[in-house]
């Protein structure tokens, strides 16, 4: 990307608006993030722009930088770019109107759609019921208004499927299985619980782990969420929980010795290294490597390690001595069953030696292993989940500055806003514009802290580009002002508001016809009184 694209504008400082909460992942908190780059180094959400090259047809939120991040997101891109099974899924929670904010989730559930993913769009009901309070008639209108945007925007419900978490009982079930693999000490720890937390909010978060998982029920398949960075422990836990579900762990090994995910990399390079030392290279020795290893330039290799760590590693191929260092694939027996075990021995192909739980095979690779491990678990009584992996967009600065809150109406424009009264609040919106016009044409706007710029690029320029870095370039050029520049993005935002309730009217059979109850009276005690 050149530094005159779009993507290059757009909040390139990983800034938000004044007032932005510090760094801090909470899902039922703030939505707003103070320094979007913090969150590379505390919490390993990795740079998009670093695989925006490796992506097909990328979305304009994509280009222009609105998705800044993403966790593991490279099986999806593969799985999309061999034309392989895949999935995207993300959910809503219906606590007020469905928001010009939500509709980047809605854009990108469907982008990946179109591009060949099963697609599924979720109402987190259970969730907005337990954590927030809402009544379950409440619920039930705002579950409508939430999918009618979704299906209006683009969402195929022929090839995709929508559902609430209460309604779902193959969900539930998976939940109830995932229950089994948490503990409360995780949910102290992730969320803050306490001894005040309600079992129900417990219980939502453990479905909304079920629903990052649900899209591989039948078919395990890469998985992308697209959430705001808010919901990252979600995704995080839930990629935890799939990995204890496995009937089998894949690792490298060396030798009869287990090694911790440090130590591999450094006895690796002693493997690699073993012409320098090893009497025989064809067969070197745990004691040679340790050695060796014991005085290694390991930061001349581009290894960096703590010395702790060699340590450990020295010791580990010392106490193994006159073994031989020799690569393999370990697969553990985490809590594969019996039949599963054997079934997983009889498939691999070439030198393997069996333990009473793992299996060591020398002639396959990770990727073939993993793939290995996965079919022999899924055809015996197994999930055989991958990881999900996610995609992270930022928060829509507020139309009156500070964060978009449903709660603060001037801030936000709902998809079911009159169009008029659209018109209206981008009209009256805060910018990032100078005291005066004379200032604002000598020095220019400041295009990166105006809430309606991001209108622009975020949702009214759509696919176009030009218009979007025009818009931009003239504004901190100082040729464009703000009364003209707010004329524009309030008008195109009625135009965009009629358009989609038009289309709204639309989905309404198409809902209509689905199997999802959005009428329900609800639900459970708190209905007889």
């Amino acid at each position: 990307m050149t530094d005159d694209e779009p993507a290059e504008r757009i909040r390139t400082d990983g800034g938000t608006a004044e007032g932005a909460d510090e760094v801090a992942l909470d899902p039922w908190g703030s939505s707003t993030i103070a320094d979007y780059r913090k969150l590379f180094e505390e919490f390993g959400i990795e740079e998009f722009d670093e695989i925006l090259d490796e992506v097909p047809n990328p979305h304009y939120l994509m280009r222009r930088g609105v998705i800044f991040g993403h966790r593991d997101y490279r099986p999806v891109l593969e799985a999309m770019r061999d034309g392989d099974d895949f999935a995207v899924l993300s959910g809503f929670m219906p606590t007020g109107d469905p928001h010009i904010g939500h509709k980047l989730v809605f854009d990108e559930i469907i982008w990946h759609q179109q591009q060949g993913g099963d697609a599924y769009g979720l109402i987190a009901d259970m969730e907005a019921h337990s954590a927030r309070g809402i009544s379950w008639d409440e619920i039930n209108e705002h579950s409508r208004d939430y999918l009618l945007s979704l299906i209006a925007l683009g969402f195929d419900t022929e090839e995709g499927e929508l559902y609430r978490q209460s309604d779902n009982d193959r969900l539930q079930r998976l939940a109830f299985e995932l229950g089994g693999k948490a503990n409360y000490s995780e949910f102290e720890g992730i969320y803050g619980f306490d001894g005040e937390t309600n079992i129900s909010h417990m219980q939502s978060v453990v479905t909304q782990m079920a629903d990052i998982l649900y899209p591989q029920l039948d078919d395990p398949q890469p998985t992308v969420i697209p959430v705001g960075p808010d919901q990252d422990p979600h995704v995080r836990f839930a990629r935890d929980l799939a990995t204890r579900m496995r009937f089998f762990k894949v690792t490298e090994a060396f030798a009869s010795f287990e090694l911790s995910d440090a130590e591999r990399p450094v006895v690796a390079a002693a493997y690699d290294a073993r012409e320098e030392y090893a009497e025989d290279a064809d067969v070197p020795r745990c004691g040679e490597a340790a050695e060796w290893l014991a005085d290694a330039d390991l930061d001349a290799a581009g290894i960096l390690v703590d010395e702790s760590v060699r340590d450990s590693a020295v010791e580990k191929l010392e106490n193994a001595g006159m073994e031989p260092l020799r690569p393999r694939i370990r697969f553990f027996a985490r809590q594969a069953t019996d039949e599963a075990f054997e079934a997983l021995i009889e498939e691999i192909e070439g030198e393997k030696r069996r333990y009473d739980q793992h299996i060591d095979a020398f002639d396959v690779d990770v990727e073939e292993a993993e793939d290995l491990a996965r079919e022999v678990e899924a055809h015996h009584g197994g999930y055989g989940f991958i990881p999900p992996s996610s995609i992270y967009h930022r928060f829509m600065t507020g139309l009156t500055g500070g964060k978009m809150s449903s709660s603060i109406p001037a801030s936000h424009i709902s998809l079911l806003d009159d169009p008029e009264d659209g018109y209206d609040k981008v009209k009256s919106a805060t910018t990032g514009g100078r005291d005066t016009a004379e200032e604002q044409r000598e020095l220019g706007g400041e295009a990166d802290k105006c809430p309606v710029y991001e209108l622009y690029a975020y949702l009214l320029t759509g696919d176009d580009d030009e218009l979007a870095k025009e818009v931009y370039d003239e504004c901190v050029g100082g040729e464009r002002l703000c009364g003209g520049c707010k004329e524009q993005a309030a008008t195109m935002m009625r135009e965009f508001l009629e358009d989609h309730q038009e289309k709204r009217e639309e989905a309404e059979a198409i809902l209509d016809s689905l199997d999802i109850d959005l009428e329900t009276e609800r639900r459970g005690v708190a209905a007889e009184h």
